[in-house]
């Protein structure tokens, strides 16, 4: 009995005690109050793909003098999370009575949007499903989770904060979990997948995993201000690589330099040796074309001389002056005749003598030996171009190779001027004798022994016809060596002209290789001033240190300190599970639990 007693008084003390509370903070707060700050935690909730449901924003103010305060906001409804105090709501305008130094009210909105588009959609065994297909279902499974602006929201939040996405999995369920741009971490007996989400970016994640009677929590969203201040790093060791960098690729582009410059007087020599060989190939052609022009006036000369001997040899003592005189004249035609040759094949000298020098200086030039395997290792390991280097290798290949042809046909070049000058002083030989004979005869023509001067000049005639017929012989044999020789240097020749070719293409091809290097020096000049400006840049857009926070739900509303989102969607789970957490989710989040939470 007097436990009922004790009972019925403590009962009594409670229904007084908040009456009388409620009376004196009324008595106390008539007046208008003041608050220093204020703080907003929105509440929202999404459907299983991202779509929004639900709105409700804790607002808490720090009192600096209790009495009456005035809030806004959209809502439809408001809560008094602090006493049980009545709160007013008329045109977006929330009317309250603070006497706590902490007040906390809860306001209820619909139709707001957040400041992020979010979109969850699922795919099992690679085909695209709807959650409501998902429950119980085996296989390998996809979450895709996309994140961009919402333009119909205030552009501050998307732009000065942080998202953390959040996956609870049960390991139960879910095996061999992969994503690409998020963290798997351990929590309990079960994975975490976590996302972030930098201030103005928009993001698209994956994650992927083995499933069996699939069951998933909800996703779990949290939106924070980015407001931390980012200190630069130490950069100084890494601009000094960049430095040595930087130099380095200045000694790459001298070095590049160097070898254009090299490769150009290659290809100048090169050219050189192309145009000497091109006038050689051309005099040797002009010899070995007047060669058979050489042969038939050789041929013309032999006839001549034969004809004459044998008509000399059958004259009788009644051979008359007239006769004689066209003698003396035939042999000054032969005379004249072997002049004209030998004039040509003075000319030819000359034009071969000039063409040869010019050949032999330019393939003088070329240097000799070969490049190593280590000197193209070297070559290869300085980060030219591949491909200029290969043409390097081919052009001094073939510039070997050209020079090699010739050496060995050197000798055969070297012969042709003794030869010429052999033929050459046969032929001034012949042309005195033949120009004495006419002389002696004419002189002899008035007074003189004919039959004893008719056998002499048969003689002589005889002699001078068998001599220039081993002349003559001689003479073919040369011309046919010439014509060798034109064949064989044609073949010389285009080698030559490939060569050059080859280092015309190889110089375009180091320029270019030039022009490069002396890009890449002069972009990686101020490389350690650029690289010090991007981390600059870098940490300037993602400090949002000097960021002033402003209300979610009103711009009337002044002293916002900070605002928060706590964001979920809908989970994926049997209607039992769901009532049951549910359940046990407002049993263990009553009024004070959810109050309490808010200084946890």
């Amino acid at each position: 009995m007097r436990f009922k007693r004790i009972t019925a008084v403590f009962m009594a003390c409670l229904l007084i005690i908040p009456t009388h509370l409620v009376s004196a903070a009324t008595n106390e707060s008539s007046s208008d109050g003041t608050y220093s700050e204020k703080s907003e935690v929105v509440y929202a909730t999404l459907n299983a793909n991202g779509d929004q449901e639900e709105m409700y924003v804790v607002n808490s103010f720090t009192v600096d003098k209790p009495g009456k305060m005035v809030d806004f906001g959209p809502y439809t409804s408001v809560g008094n999370l602090t006493n049980l105090t009545d709160m007013k709501l008329k045109d977006n305008q929330v009317t309250f009575t603070a006497t706590e130094d902490e007040f906390y009210y809860q306001g209820n909105i619909e139709n707001k949007p957040l400041p992020w588009d979010i979109n969850v959609s699922y795919k099992l065994n690679g085909k695209t499903v709807s959650p409501d297909e998902l429950l119980g279902k085996d296989g390998r499974f996809e979450v895709h989770i996309d994140t961009k602006a919402n333009q119909k929201a205030n552009s501050n939040f998307f732009e000065n904060y942080m998202l953390q996405i959040s996956l609870p999995l049960n390991s139960e369920i879910y095996q061999n979990i992969e994503t690409e741009n998020g963290t798997i971490a351990n929590a309990g007996k079960n994975k975490q997948v976590t996302f972030t989400v930098m201030p103005e970016k928009e993001e698209s994640f994956v994650v992927k995993a083995d499933v069996k009677d699939l069951e998933m929590e909800s996703i779990e969203i949290s939106a924070v201000t980015s407001s931390m201040s980012i200190d630069s790093p130490d950069s100084e060791d890494m601009t000094e690589d960049m430095k040595s960098l930087s130099d380095a690729t200045e000694e790459i582009n001298d070095g590049v330099g160097e070898l254009n410059e090299g490769i150009a007087e290659l290809n100048n020599g090169a050219a050189s040796i192309q145009e000497g060989s091109a006038s050689y190939k051309n005099g040797i052609n002009k010899l070995a074309n007047r060669s058979s022009e050489l042969i038939k006036g050789s041929k013309e000369i032999d006839k001549a001389l034969e004809e004459m001997s044998q008509s000399v040899g059958s004259g009788s003592n009644e051979t008359n002056v007239g006769e004689l005189k066209k003698l003396q004249k035939g042999l000054t035609e032969i005379a004249n005749g072997l002049g004209e040759t030998k004039k040509g094949l003075s000319d030819l000298k000359k034009q071969y003598t000039k063409a040869y020098d010019a050949l032999d200086k330019s393939m003088a030039a070329i240097p000799v030996g070969d490049i190593s395997d280590d000197e193209i290792k070297k070559l290869k390991a300085s980060n030219a171009d591949p491909e200029v280097i290969e043409k390097l290798i081919k052009t001094h290949k073939a510039a070997g190779a050209a020079k090699g042809t010739y050496s060995s046909v050197k000798k055969a070049f070297q012969a042709v001027n003794p030869t010429l000058d052999g033929v050459i002083g046969s032929l001034q030989k012949m042309k005195t004798n033949v120009e004495t004979m006419a002389d002696n005869l004419g002189k002899s023509l008035d007074n003189m022994n004919v039959d004893e001067s008719m056998k002499k000049l048969q003689q002589g005639l005889s002699t001078l016809s068998s001599n220039y017929q081993s002349f003559h012989s001689g003479l073919v044999d040369y011309t046919g060596g010439v014509s060798e020789v034109s064949r064989s240097y044609g073949n010389l020749h285009g080698g030559i002209t490939d060569l050059t070719d080859g280092t015309s293409e190889l110089e375009n091809g180091v320029n270019d290789l030039h022009e490069g290097t002396t890009e890449l020096a002069e972009s990686t000049n101020d490389l350690p001033d650029q690289m010090q400006t991007e981390i600059d840049q870098m940490i300037n857009e993602y400090d949002k240190s000097d960021f002033n926070p402003v209300s979610f739900v009103s711009s009337k509303n002044k002293k916002v300190n900070s605002v928060q989102f706590v964001i979920k969607t809908e989970s994926i789970k049997k209607d039992d599970d769901k009532q049951e957490s549910k359940e046990q989710e407002k049993e263990k989040k009553g009024f004070w639990d959810r109050l309490f939470d808010l200084f946890r």
